[in-house]
């Protein structure tokens, strides 16, 4: 299932723009209520509900894992924006700003503060395991987002599952063989994290 929230360019610019900068918690809002909505329908319970998301969708993930714990079971984060407070220092980070907002601009810093998933993190919450999925040789989102992440949960003594592929740039895979075993990775993390659903 597809979530359609508002901030992507699928309905518009207008559906885009309405997420941009310090509207952005709209966003992880209408990305909550579709999961609400799915377990309050019956659809499915938190217990076999997962979500993936990559790059900006990862940085998406991310603030799932922080505002929203108890509403999934499996989170795959894939190449993500997790340091939202030093994403515009690494790599193509600051051809982004217009896109979330400025870590120099004080009024957008304070913002970005509320919904930065390193930042966030708080080693007392019931975090469902998650899967941090990188590439090394991305050229367009540091792997230091999930190389970081992961380590505050290592820190922590919380559990969590990493995978990073050697090549490959922002897809985390070179080749069909490498793309194939990134997928096989995730299937059966999603597969052991959700279970049967019936």
């Amino acid at each position: 299932m597809l979530a359609n929230i508002r901030g992507g360019g699928e309905f518009g610019p207008e559906w885009h723009q309405a997420g941009l900068k310090q509207n952005r918690q709209r966003i992880y809002d209408d990305f909550i209520s579709v999961g609400e909505d799915l377990i309050e329908r019956g659809v499915t319970s938190p217990e076999h509900l997962g979500i993936m998301g990559g790059s900006n969708g990862g940085l998406l993930m991310g603030v799932m894992l922080n505002q929203r714990p108890d509403l999934w079971n499996a989170v795959v984060v894939q190449v993500p924006l997790l340091d939202m407070m030093r994403y515009h220092l690494l790599l193509a980070g600051a051809s982004w700003v217009d896109e979330y907002g400025s870590p120099e601009v004080s009024d957008e810093r304070a913002f970005l503060e509320t919904i930065s998933p390193y930042q966030n993190f708080d080693a007392t919450k019931d975090y469902p395991v998650p899967f941090f999925v990188t590439s090394t040789k991305d050229d367009r989102v540091h792997p230091g987002h999930a190389r970081k992440m992961a380590a505050k949960f290592e820190a922590a003594g919380l559990p969590f599952y990493y995978y990073e592929n050697i090549d490959g740039g922002h897809s985390a895979a070179a080749n069909q063989k490498e793309r194939a075993k990134r997928s096989a990775l995730e299937f059966t993390y999603l597969t052991k994290r959700l279970g049967r659903t019936n």
